[in-house]
C-alpha cells in the first residue's frame, strides 16, 4: 500500500504530484498540510493529525465537508506532526511512503524532516523539483540527462561505493561524512546506479528543470 504525506513546509507541485496525491491508497495531511492539500492539491486526506495549530478556520470547514478523518493530539508531545503522520502510515500497512511539503521553512524542521528518512528504507521526501531518499546499497535513478544527483554519507564513512552513468564516477571508493565530494554529480542518461557495501548514504536527484 502506498501512502502519500503532506508536510507543513513549502509546497513545490505539478501535475505528476497531484496525480499521485489523487491515486493514493493512503492520504495523510500532518497538521497545517491540511491547508496545502486544499490550496494545493484539490482532493482531501483521508486522515489529518497533529495538534491543529497551523490549521485555519477556512481549512477546518473543508476537513469537515469532506469528511476527513481527525486525529489530534496536545501541542506539549514528543514528536513533531510529520513524525505522528510517519507512524500512522506504517502502523496502517504503508509499505511506500511518500512526503510533500517537508522541504523550506524553518531550518531546524527542515533538517529534522530529512532526518527522518533514516527511520525507513521506503521513504521518500519529495517536490516538483527534487527527491531524496535513503539508499538501499543498490539504488537505481530514473531521470534525465543533465539532472543532479547528490551522495551524502550519514555515517562516518559510506564505503565501497561504485557508481555508473554519472559524469564523475566514483569506483569502489569511500565518502566520509561532512566531505563534499559527492555532491552536484550529473547524470549522463535516463538512468544512474549507485552501489556501496557499508554505511547510511542520503540519495538527493535534482530535476534539471530546477538547475535552469
Amino acid at each position: 500500500m502506498n501512502a502519500i504525506i503532506v508536510a507543513n513546509g513549502e509546497m513545490q507541485v505539478n501535475a505528476r504530484l497531484q496525480e499521485l496525491w489523487q491515486r493514493a491508497d493512503l492520504r495523510i495531511a500532518a497538521n497545517g498540510g491540511a491547508r496545502n492539500t486544499r490550496l494545493f492539491l484539490g482532493h482531501a486526506p483521508h486522515v489529518a493529525i497533529g495538534d491543529m495549530d497551523s490549521v485555519d478556520d477556512e481549512t477546518r470547514v473543508w476537513l469537515a465537508e469532506h469528511r476527513v478523518e481527525l486525529i489530534q493530539y496536545p501541542r506539549a508531545k514528543d514528536e513533531t506532526d510529520l513524525e505522528l503522520a510517519l507512524r500512522l502510515a506504517q502502523e496502517r500497512g504503508a509499505d511506500e511512503i511518500t512526503i510533500l511539503g517537508a522541504l523550506g521553512g524553518r531550518v531546524d524542521q527542515f533538517l529534522g524532516n530529512v532526518l527522518l528518512l533514516t527511520q525507513s528504507r521506503n521513504l521518500k521526501i519529495v517536490d516538483a523539483a527534487s527527491e531524496m531518499w535513503i539508499g538501499q546499497g543498490n539504488d537505481v535513478i530514473q531521470g534525465k540527462k543533465g539532472d543532479t544527483v547528490s551522495l551524502i554519507p550519514l555515517d562516518k564513512a559510506v564505503e565501497g561505493i561504485t557508481t555508473k552513468g554519472l559524469e564523475y564516477p566514483l569506483r569502489d571508493e569511500t565518502l566520509e561524512r561532512g566531505s563534499t565530494r559527492g555532491l552536484s554529480n550529473v547524470m549522463l542518461g535516463e538512468r544512474a546506479t549507485v552501489l556501496w557495501d557499508y554505511g547510511t548514504l542520503l540519495l538527493v536527484h535534482l530535476f534539471f528543470i530546477a538547475r535552469k
